[in-house]
């Protein structure tokens, strides 16, 4: 423990530097970063098929641990791009002078040091690096056993990068991926500023109960999707696919679709690419009549109160039928977790209500949630997903990464 206090407070000193960066070498170093990591990509590869090597492909965290040249080239593309976005520091978001002549200004500025508790997936450490450096930040990781080789390979890379820039390495600091390290950064208060947990709801809420430094929740993803009465079943049928099978694994994919009852007839047609997809499928007693007489036995259960409100992560789904748009709101108000819901419809009233009445980070009509992403919303890349409401919601990039203060300038004022 007091080595993990000892360099807590290396990592804290070393974020004083940060904000006398110019922006151009703040950028300089990020394209260096990312160069680096395409050069040493046959380290990293080797180090993640270690962490492979000790996990079942059939584990639904396989897909998030595995890293590849394709992967690897999209991390490290993020990392320019977030480099070619503007600076989120010294903004002035409101001035006024007052009667009595001061002048207030409130500036953007770091939050400072930035922890997160994360589970198998090694973009994270350079992501959250990439994201905290553009913003000012230092960033102290803890990352899951499953992927302590790929986190130290990617550490590794980007702290070498940082010293050949002349910058302290330690504005990155991966801990241990045990317990003991968890526990020293819930309650490093006075040296971590905030803690972003971002993983699976048990992780989330196991760092709600015990931090004692202010969190920022990156809540699990219970996704839904509702087609409508009026919706085009082609279109849906397209939406639903992409959205469960894309990448099952993370937390913006599909976990229950709702469906009018007045489609219960076309679920046949909705489901068809997702069977050859081998997706299995929990249904209520309405969509399992339909469905028995199309779906392989194996593919096909009986759905059960348990297979709503889970985030499956994997090519598992459930099905519900309702009778109209206020019972599926009803059902997304209670098993939904405010990450991401889509509606697929034609009636623009009913979109409407949808997304004016669903109370989520990020609400679709006619879309996938598969792009509730950072860099899909073009913020580079993206710390997590908050389904908070306060300070930030939805994913989280660079101006989410910045706090205030009030610039206060006066001619010898005093308060009478």
């Amino acid at each position: 423990m007091k080595a993990i206090m000892s360099a807590l407070a290396r990592t804290k000193t070393a974020c004083k530097t940060l904000g006398m960066l110019p922006e151009n070498k703040v950028n300089a170093v990020l394209k260096g970063v990312a160069s680096a990591l395409m050069r040493e990509q046959k380290e990293i590869l080797a180090a993640n098929a270690n962490d492979l090597s000790r996990m079942n492909e059939d584990d639904p965290r396989f897909d998030r641990l595995a890293l590849s040249p394709a992967r690897l080239a999209g991390i490290a593309g993020d990392m320019k791009r977030v480099a070619a976005l503007p600076s989120p520091l010294g903004r002035i978001l409101e001035e006024r002078t007052r009667p009595n002549g001061l002048h207030l200004t409130k500036v953007s500025v770091p939050l400072g040091v930035i922890g997160v508790i994360y589970e198998a997936r090694p973009n994270v450490t350079a992501d959250v690096f990439a994201l905290c450096f553009k913003s000012g930040n230092s960033c102290v990781l803890k990352g899951g056993r499953d992927a302590r080789h790929s986190n130290r390979a990617l550490a590794a890379v980007i702290r070498g990068a940082l010293e050949k820039h002349g910058i302290d390495p330690d504005v990155l600091l991966l801990l241990p991926p045990d317990r003991r390290s968890a526990s020293a950064l819930m309650t490093a208060h006075g040296m971590v500023d905030v803690l972003i947990p971002r993983g699976g709801r048990s992780l989330i809420e196991h760092v709600r109960r015990n931090a004692r430094i202010p969190v920022i929740e990156t809540g699990a993803g219970i996704v839904h999707t509702y087609i409508d009465a009026s919706a085009d079943v082609k279109k849906a049928a397209k939406i639903v696919f992409n959205a469960k099978t894309r990448r099952p694994g993370v937390c913006n994919a599909l976990d229950t679709l709702l469906i009018h009852r007045s489609l219960a007839g076309k679920l046949p047609e909705i489901v068809a690419p997702l069977l050859r997809k081998r997706v299995l499928i929990f249904a209520d007693d309405a969509a399992f009549g339909v469905l028995k007489k199309v779906c392989d036995p194996a593919l096909l259960r009986r759905a059960q109160r348990r297979h709503f409100g889970v985030e499956f992560l994997s090519l598992k789904m459930s099905i519900r039928t309702v009778k109209n748009l206020d019972e599926a709101l009803a059902h997304i108000a209670r098993y939904g977790s405010r990450h991401s819901e889509a509606i697929v419809a034609r009636d623009k009233k009913i979109i409407g209500r949808f997304l004016y009445e669903v109370d989520a980070a990020a609400v679709y009509s006619n879309a996938s949630t598969t792009f509730t992403d950072g860099a899909q919303f073009g913020m580079g890349t993206e710390i997590g997903i908050s389904t908070q409401k306060i300070h930030a919601r939805g994913p989280m990039a660079l101006p989410e990464l910045t706090s205030y203060k009030w610039i206060v300038r006066g001619r010898g004022q005093v308060r009478p």
